[in-house]
């Protein structure tokens, strides 16, 4: 209950923040304390903190949403499709052709898309997506190679299953909650990563508002006004603990119903 109470809360700032928040245009001056016209003072740029937190979670959320989507729906069926062919050495030239993109620090990656000059935010997700690619095929693809997975599928294949049925639906459907795991901490790495590209001038502009643009625009001013950071932080963290635990929660129900079923055919089975 914690975790979806603080999800929730989060997700209500990032949509309805924007309906009930003032003006984020510069009003005053900058790095103002709390006060009477501003509750938690103004920014580098002279906007009111909590207007900008109330209107800054949208597009993170959107963008961070966005690059995860791509990036499961791309790696999770790539790898399944890897696992269940039978050329071996289309799966190990797949796998180590990603690991050259696994090599490449992130931030590089993102310094070289910014020196293009572009600013795009389609750019951004397929960028920050395609970096998280790697990562995601060998977590899924270690998962599906699993020994108890893979006695089932043995199982599935000599009882005639088609392709598909065995590879992509069950097989997804037992690499499911390591996934879901890693998305909850993945997401960490994605707000990241999205935050120093907007810092870049990569997707968002350095004066947008949004959450991860106001961490990395105001740090240099956390000893002279903290709220400009801590506040938009705190909402980021929010989301992030309550992502893991209300996935850690679901993927222990899962796991354990899993195991009731698994006893149940066992007994079955043992009394036939």
């Amino acid at each position: 209950m914690i975790g979806w109470a603080m999800l929730g809360a989060g997700l209500l700032v990032a949509v309805l923040g924007p309906l009930l928040a003032g003006p984020t245009q510069s009003q005053a001056a900058p790095l103002l304390p709390p006060g009477s016209g501003h509750p938690l003072g103004t920014d580098v740029l002279g906007r009111d903190v909590l207007a900008l937190a109330l209107s800054g979670g949208q597009t993170v959320v959107l963008l961070a949403g966005a690059s995860l989507a791509l990036a499961y729906l791309v790696g999770v069926p790539l790898a399944l499709t890897m696992v269940g062919q039978s050329r071996r050495w289309v799966d190990e030239t797949l796998l180590h052709g990603l690991d050259l993109l696994l090599a490449l620090p992130g931030l590089l990656v993102l310094l070289v898309l910014a020196a293009t000059g572009r600013q795009d935010a389609f750019g951004l997700v397929a960028a920050v997506a395609a970096l998280q690619l790697p990562a995601i095929v060998r977590l899924a693809r270690s998962a599906a190679l699993a020994p108890a997975c893979r006695a089932a599928v043995e199982t599935m294949v000599l009882q005639g299953e088609p392709w598909w049925r065995i590879h992509l639906w069950h097989t997804g459907r037992a690499v499911a909650g390591p996934v879901a795991v890693d998305a909850g901490s993945r997401l960490i790495v994605v707000l990241q990563l999205i935050a120093s590209a907007n810092f870049l001038g990569l997707g968002l502009g350095s004066s947008a508002v949004d959450w991860a643009v106001l961490v990395e625009r105001n740090r240099e001013a956390l000893f002279l006004q903290p709220w400009t950071a801590l506040v938009p932080a705190g909402l980021l963290v929010v989301l992030c603990v309550a992502a893991n635990l209300v996935v850690d929660r679901a993927t222990r129900r899962t796991g354990a119903a899993r195991s009731m079923r698994w006893s149940r055919a066992a007994r079955s089975a043992a009394g036939r």
